[in-house]
């Protein structure tokens, strides 16, 4: 018989509180990492002080989802990988329609958030609409009312599930809604019971359908966006926010701001851009040798090309991979994305021959934004909803696991400058 997901975790909490408590009592005293002036000073990358078991990032191979490489796991339902993301498994056949229908159950978005979203100003971001949009709905926070009436630390995780399930079944919704309210696409389109996550967000984006191939890129879009480690902007400040037992409505929305920043989740739109001016500097898609003088015009200018390069990652990311292998499959008559392809045939050669780039290699932003432009989606500022709707999904289950382990309450000690300075003294 098919277990639900609250089932299934159920079944593996006490082992894994089991786990975390032996190597607290075994291990805590054991010296995991070590931090230089520099890191302090600059945003303390490589330090490893969180743990986070949704996903990791090897240099070498790039994102890992549960020990699965996401390149093996690109075809799986959005549904599949968040299910795969709490429990470490992937679910039967069975659980996943039981999970499906579980999330549809879910999916009722408040009148009031409409009332919200249409009072905003016209001019407003889409990502203002969908953060406010998102802590709107705390009112419905199972998590609270339960804190409220009183229970114990051991059941905390219980309602932050459900509260991550009401996330998880509305936020494509309201994206959906936030698109069609602010670009004035026309009515608000009803979410189907029959159509998986990501088929039923295009459907409601109002999205032709191109004989499927438009269900398929947006499932491939969310399934390989919905996590990348814990340390990231977004994951950081959810879990941060979460860890001080704010609801998930809190904790997500939050997190939505951090991916709202320019230096987050801004990178597919300015790859983007680049391409574009490359194909209107030669008045149609270049060739190779065009966009090679481009890219040294570039960098030679003093400026960056977009999407190459990574601040983990020193080989080509498996998900640009998955992005070309989608385009090489459907979009070969499309200039923009036959461009994105010929820079990554000239760019990483140019950028190993300039010689300042630490890694030449194309990241996930260097594709994404093509695949999308090509199916309708051409309002930039868009495109970082698209990735809150995917990346919600690794929030919300860092969140779940983190409750359910009695994760402590974020508080790195901070250090003054002068102490900085006194430290390096001689």
């Amino acid at each position: 018989m098919a277990k639900t997901l609250k089932e299934k975790l159920s079944e593996q909490i006490p082992k894994l509180r089991e786990e975390r408590g032996e190597l607290m009592k075994q291990h805590g005293e054991h010296v995991i990492s070590q931090v230089s002036v520099a890191q302090a000073i600059g945003g303390m990358r490589g330090v490893k002080g969180m743990v986070c078991d949704t996903s990791v990032v090897e240099p070498d191979k790039g994102l890992i989802i549960r020990g699965y490489p996401i390149m093996k796991i690109r075809e799986k339902l959005p549904e599949e990988i968040f299910w795969l993301l709490i429990t470490g498994e992937m679910p039967s056949e069975a659980e996943l329609k039981q999970f499906q229908d579980e999330l549809k159950d879910h999916g009722e978005v408040p009148k009031y958030v409409w009332k919200v979203l249409k009072s905003m100003p016209k001019t407003s971001h889409p990502m203002a609409m969908l953060d406010t949009a998102i802590l709107s709905m705390e009112n419905e926070s199972n998590f609270r009312k339960r804190y409220n009436e009183g229970m114990t630390k051991t059941e905390y995780w219980e309602p932050t599930l459900e509260d991550a399930m009401t996330v998880m079944g509305t936020i494509h919704t309201i994206a959906a809604g936030v698109y069609r309210i602010r670009y004035k696409k026309g009515e608000l389109i009803e979410p189907s019971r029959k159509l998986d996550w990501a088929a039923d967000f295009a459907k409601m984006l109002g999205l032709p359908p191109k004989k499927g191939s438009t269900y398929e890129m947006m499932r491939l879009y969310l399934t390989l966006h919905c996590d990348h480690e814990g340390g990231n902007v977004s994951a950081n400040t959810c879990h941060t926010v979460g860890s001080a037992l704010s609801d998930p409505f809190y904790a997500v929305s939050a997190g939505l701001n951090g991916l709202a920043g320019p230096l987050h989740g801004l990178a597919n739109q300015e790859c983007l851009n680049w391409v574009l001016q490359t194909i209107d500097k030669f008045g149609g898609a270049p060739t190779k040798d065009q966009i090679r003088d481009y890219a040294w015009e570039t960098l030679n200018g003093g400026k960056v090309i977009p999407g190459y390069g990574h601040a983990v990652l020193r080989v080509t990311d498996p998900r640009f991979e998955a992005f070309l292998a989608f385009g090489k499959k459907y979009l070969t008559k499309d200039p923009v994305f036959m461009t994105v392809s010929n820079v990554y045939d000239v760019v990483p050669e140019v950028l190993k021959e300039h010689g300042k780039a630490k890694n030449p290699w194309p990241n996930v932003d260097a594709g994404s934004g093509a695949i999308l432009y090509n199916f309708g989606l051409k309002e930039f500022e868009y495109y970082t909803v698209l990735f809150s709707v995917s990346r919600s999904m690794g929030m919300l289950s860092q969140l779940v696991l983190n409750r359910a382990l009695g994760t402590a309450i974020t508080r790195p000690k901070s250090v003054s400058t002068d102490w900085l300075k006194s430290q390096v003294k001689g």
